[in-house]
């Protein structure tokens, strides 16, 4: 950190202890702009986007991220479509469980299985609802009440399905994240459960995850606990395949995901992460503004358990920068994968990929000795930071680039949890 962004820290502090909060974010803007100025292509907001200005704005606005291209139809996968791909999760569909009682379950005469606690379903939309239900719940914990939204794909009748938990970035919300990720037409074509925790604004102002911050690393407590508190309830409230759950994000939900699959590798079965920062590498502000744009300052924190894992970024991104990528991808391969070092990393597989009239990007597999991928990397040329292959319904989605969802989805379902 240098002298002028030191002192400009030191100043927003003092600001802050003597209750001047509106001038101390002004300060903090005004050191971030002198200490990261930017560079490049100016990057402008769709009309979708939130984007505070002024010295009202939420000190956390630097987390921000914007849909860089204008609305077009949303491109296929590319490489990975071609690779003959069956359904994604039909090779591990369980069978039907619809005679099976579930207790804890609350059975609506009307509309079957409903989300634990009181729920109403969410007016109708083509980017987040497709034939099956979108509902509301909510979970209190020792660290709070988080809301969320649940898609139930139509083809739900009892039986045991996959279960996936989408966290959004800065700014974002439940449905905004559903509708540029289109997470819910893929859960309703391939059948599986999606989870969205929402941020509180109380908790930030720009309903960032607090994933930089020492109390919200730890399993039990903050955040990590009040997320696999609402995977918990979705387990005991419904018939999830408790060897397959995941977690993905973007942002400062990207790199709550990875917190997640570091502090619950018991929990999740894999995750991935887009335009994320690796576990650990912040302990507060300061240290998150350096994480994001130089990477980990430190060698990363070792992990007790290395989950599969799948990584997106672009590699023209001006939020967090694209060394992170390569920071998360070293702080998990060098944690064997479920402890044992029979199964660490062998080969390297490099597929180049383009997108007709999109982005080209480089995707790399890491594959342990049986051939099997333990962790992909997907570097999307000349993208920034937005949800690549995402709608531009939705908010901070790059429409020209490989689809992340289809590419997540798919590598989820080629890793349901290893027996123990």
């Amino acid at each position: 950190m240098n002298d002028r962004m030191q002192a400009g820290i030191a100043e927003a502090t003092r600001l802050t202890r003597a209750g001047r909060v509106l001038e101390a974010t002004a300060v903090i803007q005004q050191t971030l702009r002198e200490a990261f100025p930017t560079s490049g292509t100016t990057v402008a907001p769709s009309r979708t986007t939130v984007t505070p200005e002024g010295p009202d704005a939420p000190i956390d606005a630097e987390f921000r991220v914007v849909d860089e291209t204008p609305p077009s139809t949303p491109s296929r996968l590319g490489a990975a479509s071609s690779l003959g791909v069956p359904p994604l999760f039909e090779r591990f569909r369980p069978p039907t469980l619809s005679n099976i009682p579930f207790p804890n379950r609350v059975r609506h005469p009307e509309n079957g299985y409903t989300s634990p606690g009181k729920t109403r379903t969410v007016p109708p939309d083509e980017a987040t609802r497709v034939n099956g239900r979108f509902l509301d719940g909510t979970y209190t914990g020792a660290a709070g009440t988080r809301s969320y939204k649940l898609y139930i794909p139509s083809r739900f009748t009892g039986q045991a399905l996959p279960l996936l938990i989408m966290l959004h970035g800065c700014t974002q919300t439940a449905v905004d994240f559903a509708a540029g990720t289109r997470m819910n037409m893929l859960a309703e074509k391939e059948v599986f459960f999606v989870a969205y925790p929402e941020q509180a604004s109380s908790a930030n102002g720009s309903k960032c995850w607090n994933w930089f911050e020492a109390a919200h690393q730890q399993r039990g407590t903050g955040e990590p606990s009040l997320i696999a508190g609402i995977t918990q309830q979705m387990m005991s409230h419904y018939p999830v395949d408790a060897c397959r759950i995941f977690i993905a994000g973007l942002s400062s939900g990207g790199a709550m995901a990875a917190t997640m699959a570091a502090t619950y590798p018991d929990l999740y079965a894999a995750v991935g992460v887009h335009s994320g920062v690796a576990y650990g590498s912040a302990q507060d502000l300061p240290s998150a503004l350096r994480a994001m744009k130089q990477g980990a300052a430190r060698q990363a924190r070792p992990l007790s358990r290395a989950l599969p894992i799948i990584v997106f970024h672009g590699d023209d991104d001006p939020t967090v920068a694209p060394v992170n990528a390569d920071c998360m991808l070293d702080q998990w391969l060098q944690t064997t994968p479920g402890g044992s070092r029979s199964r660490s990393i062998r080969e390297e597989i490099v597929e180049p990929g383009q997108v007709p009239g999109g982005h080209a990007y480089t995707r790399v597999i890491y594959a342990d000795a049986t051939g099997r991928s333990m962790a992909e990397k997907w570097v999307i040329h000349q993208a920034g930071h937005a949800w690549s292959g995402g709608s531009s319904k939705g908010s901070f989605t790059d429409p020209k680039g490989p689809g992340a969802s289809a590419a997540m989805v798919h590598f989820f379902a080629e890793h349901p949890k290893e027996a123990s």
